[in-house]
């Protein structure tokens, strides 16, 4: 037995020192290395542990007070009436035997209660003290006995009233609140630090105690804080309602202190539920970090009868949201590729449960989020999920790496295929370059290759694709042309006759044009009109698929980036194959010598720029493009001082406008086609 009392003892003395150690952490250096969740954890389990042995609960336990010592760089403050924190509920269960406990403690049960409810801000708490309606001094709540004056940096926040508004003020007012940092405002702060070099804040509420607690308040002025108030301290003057904490709230409200818009007044247990479930439901659009909620039975009397324990009053509880965060461990990096050949690694977790659900993967981004965190397998980490979005990993406690541990190091060629995986210069992802034949990329290469603007096979959509694919029916495009009516009949929704029209489609495609042809390849930044440049500019496929860098960098409009996707999308042999077995099943185009080898004589619209707005009489905006095109002229969507000509037909808008302001030609219908006469003529 005794050396079952020194066990418990033992770990009695870890657990503090661990609570106290994230106390400091949390509270004094603003920067915590675990989340809520685990804390909560820690502490709960104290309190277990306590209550079984009461005999060995000491004054120095962290249940025994209510937060941590404030840093000594601020002045002192003590609190008049201590600011209490609250206990906890997790679930329904906890919030029931609450409300049981305060009907039993009033001994007016089965009579429902009324009970104050609000939001569970996850900000800074703070104290204000008016004396005669002036801002006098601010506080932290510190250790809920001393905290720190911040009076010079509170003043700064402009939701914070310095004078009352009002004639009558009481003598003595102190209210409490909490700081917080809107969520536009922490993403604007953060980017403000990127942009300086600096350490970007962990989340609002790091944040708002970061800024808060600047030794030069002028630091604090610069950041946008805001303020709710959620209560006042014990007040005994006339002015001041003693009958209910909702008639405070609504005082303060009148007094111009912020107010939470979903604080409200709800009658039992069911009316406490109801309302969890609702701001619940509201969590992720509200303008500010919540983790939850707090009920106070709304009558001060009844407050007054329950009063509190050693840490915390009788009378109110937080019922906390599933954690948003949670530590787990890294077992492992897998990297999956998605349908554009984008390789994205993925973390595969010990099963943690945050968020409302248990938790096995999480996504890592990219290489550069890997890196910046430093995360590696065998790692600790911290992973937020928070309502449907991808869980992601926070950060790594650092505090906890194995020894053995080493940075990760993305792939170099496609886990899928094999293929060459490749990074372009301004991307921060790299992808896979077999295009043709990635079973990652099949069903997005087939829709994309039988597209109205590329084959323009009518009829293959992407319900057909998805069959054809997940059978095992076709792999690359150039199986679509060995399809028969046997196969597609077979599949569901697809009778004789549809199949019938499937294959005319896909005959019909075979003969089609140069740039088509490239652009329903689907490389890499090569767009209908890179695919016409390139058609115009070599005239033959073969001249395209062996070209270098410096010959495609010749073309109009194609820079380095471009030029090195279709550089590594020709280097793939298994590409070419497709390509082969492509021109094998017929599929065909005429070719030329290309103006790179036997120029376009110059002409009026060779090497100019049009753009087409409103609605021509007797032609269509693609005929009037392809008649541009033919003569080496470059249709762009939008006016600019580089504009040549604008084409302009009925109700033509801003594009005519600017025009118009900028000086550019101006042509009808009439005009264009007199130009094009003229260029006939010659």
């Amino acid at each position: 037995m005794h050396t079952e009392l020194e066990a418990v003892q033992q770990q009695l003395q870890t657990l503090r020192r661990q609570i106290e150690l994230y106390n400091y952490q949390y509270y004094v250096l603003n920067d915590p290395s675990v989340p809520d969740a685990e804390f909560d954890r820690l502490f709960r389990e104290l309190q277990r542990i306590e209550q079984r042995y009461p005999h060995l609960i000491a004054p120095e336990s962290p249940t025994q007070r209510i937060g941590a010592t404030p840093v000594r760089a601020f002045a002192q403050v003590t609190h008049d009436t201590p600011m209490l924190s609250l206990s906890n509920a997790f679930d329904e269960n906890e919030v029931k035997a609450f409300d049981r406990r305060i009907s039993e403690g009033l001994a007016e049960n089965p009579v429902e209660i009324e009970y104050a409810v609000e939001p569970k801000f996850d900000g800074l708490a703070v104290t204000l003290r008016y004396e005669n309606g002036i801002l006098k001094t601010g506080a932290t709540r510190g250790d809920g006995y001393t905290g720190e004056d911040i009076t010079h940096n509170l003043r700064t926040i402009k939701a914070i009233p310095l004078s009352l508004p009002v004639e009558k003020t009481p003598r003595l007012l102190e209210v409490r609140g909490e700081v917080l940092m809107l969520k536009a405002d922490f993403i604007q702060l953060n980017k403000a630090q990127l942009q300086k070099g600096e350490k970007p804040f962990a989340n609002p509420r790091n944040a708002a105690a970061g800024s808060l607690r600047q030794l030069d308040a002028s630091i604090t002025a610069t950041r946008r804080l805001m303020f709710f108030a959620y209560g006042i301290a014990p007040n005994l003057d006339v002015l001041v309602p003693r009958d209910t904490h909702s008639a405070i709230m609504s005082y303060l409200a009148g007094l111009h202190f912020p107010v939470a818009h979903e604080c409200t007044v709800v009658q039992g247990f069911s009316g406490l539920i109801a309302y969890y479930a609702e701001i619940a439901a509201q969590r992720e659009q509200l303008p500010y970090d919540i983790d939850g909620v707090v009920y106070k039975v709304n009558a001060l009397a009844q407050q007054e009868k329950l009063g509190f324990v050693a840490r915390a009053p009788r009378f109110a509880l937080a019922h906390k949201f599933p954690a948003q965060e949670a530590m787990t461990r890294l077992l492992g990096i897998d990297v999956q590729v998605g349908r554009t050949g984008a390789l994205t690694p993925v973390a595969r977790l010990e099963p943690v449960f945050v968020g409302g659900a248990t938790v096995t993967n999480a996504t890592l981004h990219n290489a550069d989020e890997i890196n910046r965190k430093d995360v590696r397998i065998g790692d600790t980490v911290i992973v937020r999920r928070a309502g449907d979005v991808i869980p992601e990993i926070v950060s790594v406690v650092l505090a906890q790496r194995p020894e053995e541990t080493q940075p990760f190091v993305m792939p170099h060629h496609c886990p899928v295929c094999g293929a060459r995986a490749v990074r372009l210069e301004g991307e921060t992802v790299a992808r896979c370059t077999g295009g043709l034949f990635c079973p990652a990329q099949r069903k997005q290469a087939l829709l994309h290759f039988a597209a109205r603007r590329a084959m323009d096979i009518e009829g293959l959509g992407e319900k057909l694709v998805n069959q054809l694919v997940d059978n095992a029916i076709v792999r690359t495009p150039a199986d679509l042309y060995l399809l028969g009516i046997a196969a597609l009949a077979n599949l569901e929704r697809m009778a004789e006759k549809s199949a019938g029209n499937i294959l005319s489609a896909i005959e019909k495609s075979k003969q089609t044009t140069l740039a088509r042809f490239i652009y329903a390849l689907g490389i890499r930044n090569v767009g209908e009109a890179t695919a016409k440049d390139l058609a115009r500019y070599f005239g033959n496929l073969n001249r395209l698929m062996d070209s270098g860098m410096e010959a495609l960098l010749q073309v109009r409009d194609i820079g380095p980036v471009v030029a090195q996707s279709i550089v590594d999308f020709f280097a793939e042999q298994h590409n070419r194959e497709v390509i082969e077995r492509l021109r094998a099943s017929g599929v065909s185009w005429e070719e030329n010598t290309g103006i790179a080898f036997e120029p376009v004589d110059n002409n009026a619209i060779s090497g100019r720029t049009f753009v087409l707005t409103g609605t021509l009489p007797n032609m269509t905006r693609e005929e009037a493009k392809a008649e541009i095109e033919k003569l080496g002229g470059k249709v762009v969507g939008s006016v600019s001082k580089k504009t040549d000509y604008v084409i302009a037909g009925n109700d033509p808008g801003s594009k005519y406008e600017k025009a118009v302001d900028l000086g550019i030609t101006l042509l009808d219908e009439n005009g264009f086609k007199k130009l094009l006469q003229s260029i006939a003529q010659c």
